[in-house]
């Protein structure tokens, strides 16, 4: 993180097959070294497998699982006087985003399904119905943003 100039972000261009620019994220983010063909085949199998699996649509249950994992508040250390602090703070839209295909990728790779698809269909269904790993991450962070209130006045 640069101090003095601030960082150009770059524009992401929408995915071809449903032409959102939150899907070409995710499949970024579950993206690696550099295959990014890979990445959609995952992606896209694992949206089929949800509509099999539910019968809603693959989409929009991947939206609401993304909804569900996005945190509202987090804790960033502040060091005041020599003791450190961990400070509430509200998330960014983006980080919120950010830190939701994170989770969802992270504990979807954790699974002990057969193929990545299958991982991530699994995870993303548990997130939209809130539950799960990536939730339990969600609900944590909360709590230690809660459980850190009294330290709220550091925030600046």
């Amino acid at each position: 993180m640069p101090r003095r100039k601030k960082v150009a972000e770059r524009e992401v261009l929408p995915d071809p097959k449903y032409n959102s620019i939150v899907v070409t994220k995710f499949i970024n983010g579950l993206m690696e070294r550099g295959k990014k063909s890979v990445a959609e085949k995952i992606f896209y199998n694992a949206l089929d497998q949800i509509e099999d699996k539910t019968g809603n649509n693959g989409l929009d249950t991947f939206y609401k699982a993304l909804d569900n994992v996005k945190p509202i508040l987090e804790v960033k250390s502040r060091r005041v006087g020599g003791a450190t602090y961990q400070v509430p703070i509200e998330v960014s839209e983006k980080r919120r985003q950010a830190l939701a295909i994170r989770w969802i990728i992270g504990y979807a790779n954790g699974r002990n399904e057969k193929t990545m698809a299958d991982k991530l269909s699994v995870e993303l269904i548990a997130a939209a119905k809130k539950e799960g790993p990536s939730i339990k991450k969600r609900e944590d962070t909360h709590k230690m943003a809660e459980a850190n209130k009294a330290f709220a006045h550091f925030r600046w």
